[in-house]
């Protein structure tokens, strides 16, 4: 795959801006799956959408099989209540803060009445009026949605068709720039996603015949817990959540290199795929570190967890600011191919 390595992160990268486009946040997740489903099918592999909303592609192969996942859905936000003065109480989805949407522009996407735009601001955020605002604690409590609509009271709102229980979506903002880095919020985890995507690419492009038996899933709830526990094949022996590698204070991964968990707040991944999965790295000469994170969970984790008796693992591109603005390089992306075919071949 070396020879062709530019060609399937190029492939990676064109394919996670696309699904960065389509509003995922937990919870409202068809569009992105039926857009993952469309590019296996357009591959000639056979995707199917579950009960519960994922996708799983089984990619063939030989042998035990080996089962990778990462997740579709992000973080998000929610209407909790239109306020008298016709702006909107948020409450968010999974881990977001409100200190990394502060000022964003948002999509309201009701049930019934189509979608609407807004910005999330601080109540009272104009400086020439409130002298305090840089004192101004930052919470769900302390931000609000502005619509981008004559609306000045509740009944204004309401006649718009926008109700409690609303989806907000956050302005992605996806750069790819000269220099390679990826700029997007949401890069955990549709980069991962459209990983898995070039390199089943690379398989059906090639011809190569995995010697695992190696399956995907694509899963939608992991932002909130309980994404990855139901989907696992009767012969899988190994599961990896190809997810974000976190970069900051006391790590060494960067946002250009792969990341290897060797354990998450969940607790240690199986030795035996850690120590195959930097063994793979050496060999394949990828940039790569092994870190611990503490305040991490994957959805491998809730997979173990419900019963599975299968080996686990975590590994994914080196990501910067994550819940947040997030950045990560072509080079991460180039790595976690090169150690998925090492690894998986």
């Amino acid at each position: 795959m070396n020879a062709l390595i530019k060609e399937y992160t190029d492939f990676a990268v064109e394919k996670a801006v696309e699904l960065l486009a389509i509003d995922s946040p937990t919870g409202y997740t068809m569009n992105a799956a039926k857009w993952v489903k469309k590019q296996f099918d357009d591959l000639g592999y056979d995707a199917e959408i579950t009960v519960k909303g994922g996708v799983t592609v089984d990619l063939g192969g030989e042998g035990n099989g080996t089962l990778l996942m990462a997740h579709i859905d992000t973080l998000g936000a929610m209407v909790k209540e239109i306020k008298s003065n016709g702006r909107l109480k948020i409450v968010n989805i999974g881990g977001s803060k409100a200190v990394t949407t502060n000022t964003e522009n948002v999509k309201i996407i009701t049930r019934y009445s189509g979608e609407y735009e807004g910005t999330i601001q601080l109540i009272n955020a104009s400086s020439h009026v409130n002298s305090k605002i840089d004192n101004h604690e930052q919470n769900y409590d302390t931000i609000e949605v502005v619509l981008d609509e004559d609306v000045s009271c509740a009944e204004d709102v309401e006649m718009l068709g926008i109700s409690a229980g609303d989806f907000v979506c956050v302005e992605p903002r996806t750069r790819v720039t000269d220099t390679g880095y990826i700029k997007s919020r949401y890069l955990d985890d549709k980069l991962s996603s459209a990983i898995l995507l070039a390199y089943a690419k690379f398989l059906k492009d090639s011809g190569t015949v995995p010697a695992r038996h190696i399956y995907l899933h694509f899963t939608v709830f992991e932002e909130i817990g309980h994404g990855g526990g139901s989907f696992c094949p009767a012969d899988c022996v190994e599961a990896i959540s190809v997810d974000m590698g976190c970069v900051g204070e006391g790590l060494t991964c960067t946002d250009r290199m792969l990341s290897i968990c060797a354990k998450d707040g969940g607790g240690p991944y199986h030795y035996d795929v850690v120590k195959g999965l930097e063994t793979a790295a050496i060999n394949c000469n990828a940039d790569y570190a092994v870190d611990v994170y503490t305040n991490y969970s994957s959805d491998v984790d809730v997979l173990v967890k419900s019963g599975a008796n299968v080996r686990h693992g975590c590994m994914g591109p080196g990501v910067y600011a994550s819940h947040g603005y997030e950045r990560s390089h072509k080079d991460a992306v180039a790595s976690t191919l090169l150690v998925l075919d090492a690894y998986l071949d």
